[in-house]
């Protein structure tokens, strides 16, 4: 139990908590963040057993000289901390100077510089020990969400001037059913080759050319892992193609990939990739599509079903010609205003390591400029660097372009809005109005935690008494990170949780590892490095590191570790019974009798209890089975047979024998 809580529950502060504890007979440090529950819970049975103990500390407290060294304060104001928050943000939040917060870090055994981020976990202590009272929020993931100008808005606002634009076309399958493989075969790359176990793990965005007309084509991986990337591929798309392998048919992630095209309302057509193959049966996935409502145009329906092979490009030209006939019939939602401030969606955001915050953006409408001034979200920056999908550097992204830009603070979320803002407006003045919203967010969240705020009792013994596996997460970017995350919270087994402690992007630091080593936590890396001084404080202090690069090994790990916590209790199955008609032969701890399975069946090496008046009196194990001077396997119900048995001499007629097997269950 933290010593914060042990405080709350025998309404004390949490430093009071700790001078208290050697009055109680409990020699525990006073950098101490945790208590054994046993102790905990003896702590606050001899506190309630002698209550004034608390009142004679506070009186010989106050008429003492040696105060001023204690740092507990009150404070009337509640304050909000978000799940992770640097040193120094955490130091102007409780109105403390840097080198007091750093000071009482390292008193908690905790060692970290100004810049250096906390969870929320380790800022509840110390705020607490200042006498804050806390409650805890992401505001950053809901900083869009105070935003009223949403993407649907922004785009609605043209009205006027509006040209024809490239369509977006977002590519949707089941994991393995060739999505980027046709991909790298309209663009004649080999993307596919590049990707760990040969499977997308990053969203991507490529134009090509068909018929002098340029098409926007955004790649979604199509593991299950990869929910909230492929519906973020859709949310920005005009267009779809929806791979279904001919030799496979609609699997999970191809229902799910109809259920977001539907819900985006995406005209779509379905590519039935694979051809190639002998086991192709294009009919049978036709069949499948109707099953579904979506009746294939060549059935009398509305569905475009092109059978292509990525492998040998067959049927590729004509999927490009009907999209762009698709594109044509949908024109008058295919355009966009070019003279206008560019507005466009994140789709993968990453830092690099020469580079700094890398953003890759659809632009929807407008025209972006290298030197715009953006805002992103809750980050704004002025673009210093723009490259097109191929690398090159590029000075302006007209719509439906997918550009990667530098210049920006930090990473953005994925799927925040990018808008340029007036040119007039300094990135200073943009800053304190974000602020102003993140201030006005925080007080609003933290109104409303106050006031469904419970304290202690039961509940709280619950929650305490459930397992965790404890994991601080590093990746290349936040849409493996956002894919993972929400891969790992929806692994179970019984009451056993994993928590993410920590995530973030970039290589694995030192700072990782001494956070493991509080926290209880494993470090795992998804296509990241672990720098030198990291890997070497890890193997002192054996903490294990583990970096993968296919996200399948990286769940299925943690997995593992949660199997590890799970208890297993044996369960015995009753198989049949014996009722004792003669005992032939008794020598020590063996016997041969003859009996009637009177229920169920016997069957040779089973393990067997002894009953005898209606209390198990011994077991044995059943070696031998003779019916009619035969020797066999197993014995029905109604049936007369000898048995040998090992493990007792003490079995007298008209016993029992109940034969049953183990079963070990979770």
């Amino acid at each position: 139990m933290n010593v914060t809580e042990l405080a709350r529950r025998i309404h004390v502060s949490p430093n009071e908590m700790r001078d208290l504890l050697p009055r109680l007979g409990f020699d525990i440090g006073r950098k101490a963040i945790k208590v054994d529950e046993k102790a905990a819970q003896t702590i606050i049975e001899r506190v309630q057993s002698s209550p004034d103990i608390i009142e004679k500390y506070r009186q010989e407290k106050l008429s003492s000289d040696e105060t001023e060294d204690e740092i507990t304060e009150t404070h009337d104001e509640k304050i909000t901390i978000p799940s992770v928050i640097t040193v120094r943000d955490f130091a102007t939040l409780i109105n403390k100077p840097v080198v007091v917060v750093i000071q009482e870090l390292m008193k908690n055994g905790i060692l970290a510089n100004l810049n250096e981020q906390i969870d929320y976990e380790t800022a509840n202590i110390i705020a607490q020990d200042f006498g804050y009272t806390t409650t805890t929020q992401t505001i950053e993931k809901d900083l869009r969400n105070i935003d009223d100008n949403s993407i649907e808005k922004l785009l609605s606002e043209d009205s006027e001037n509006l040209t024809p634009r490239p369509p977006i076309v977002v590519v949707m399958g089941h994991v393995d059913h060739g999505k980027t493989q046709l991909l790298d075969t309209i663009r004649k790359t080999k993307v596919v080759e590049q990707e760990s176990g040969g499977i997308t793990q990053h969203i991507g965005a490529y134009q090509i050319i068909k018929n002098k007309n340029p098409i926007t084509l955004i790649d979604t991986p199509g593991h299950e892992a990869f929910t909230t990337m492929r519906s973020r591929g859709a949310r920005v798309a005009d267009l779809a193609i929806l791979v279904i392998a001919a030799d496979d048919g609609i699997k999970p992630q191809t229902e799910e990939a109809i259920q977001i095209i539907e819900s985006a309302k995406l005209p779509f057509i379905v590519a039935i990739n694979k051809m190639d193959k002998t086991e192709a049966d294009q009919e049978k996935i036709k069949q499948q599509l109707a099953q579904k409502n979506l009746l294939p145009e060549d059935w009398g329906g509305k569905i475009m079903t092109i059978p292509v092979s990525a492998k040998t490009g067959d049927g590729i030209d004509r999927l490009l010609e009907s999209l762009l006939l698709l594109a044509d019939v949908e024109k008058e939602n295919i355009q966009a205003n070019t003279e206008r401030s560019a507005i466009g969606t994140v789709i993968e955001s990453h830092i690099d390591k020469g580079e700094g915050p890398v953003a890759t953006v659809i632009v929807q409408t407008g025209t972006l400029h290298q030197g715009d001034t953006v805002q992103v979200g809750h980050v704004v920056g002025k673009i210093k660097a723009m490259k097109d999908f191929q690398g090159t550097d590029i000075i302006l992204a007209t719509p439906s372009m997918p550009v990667k830009i530098l210049g920006l603070k930090e990473s953005p979320e994925v799927g925040d809005v990018l808008r340029v803002t007036n040119a007039n407006q300094s990135l200073k003045k943009i800053k304190k109005q974000l602020q102003q919203k993140r201030t006005s967010y925080r007080n609003k969240q933290t109104w409303q935690q106050t006031q469904t705020k419970g304290g202690g009792g039961e509940d709280d013994d619950e929650k305490n008494k459930s397992k965790k596996v404890n994991v601080i997460l590093k990746t290349d970017t936040v849409g493996s990170q956002e894919a993972i995350a929400q891969s790992l919270e929806q692994i179970t087994a019984q009451d056993i949780k994993v928590v993410i402690v920590k995530k973030g992007l970039g290589n694995i630091t030192d700072d990782d590892v001494l956070q493991s080593e509080s926290s209880g936590s494993l470090i795992f890396g998804f296509n990241v490095k672990i720098n030198q001084r990291a890997e070497e404080l890890a193997k002192e202090k054996e903490l294990p590191v583990r970096i993968y690069s296919v996200i399948y090994d990286l769940i299925d790990e943690v997995q593992k570790e949660t199997d590890k916590l799970v208890t297993y209790e044996t369960e015995a199955i009753e198989l049949g019974r014996i009722k004792v008609l003669e005992v032939f032969r008794t020598e020590k701890n063996s016997m041969i009798i003859g009996g009637m399975v009177t229920k169920g069946k016997i069957i040779k090496d089973s393990m067997a209890k002894i009953i005898r008046d209606d209390e198990e009196i011994g077991t044995i194990t059943i070696t031998q089975l003779q019916k009619a001077q035969q020797e066999v396997n197993e014995v029905a119900a109604g049936t007369e047979c000898g048995i040998q048995l090992k493990g007792t001499d003490n079995i007298l007629q008209n016993d029992f024998i109940v034969v049953y097997k183990e079963e070990i269950k979770k």
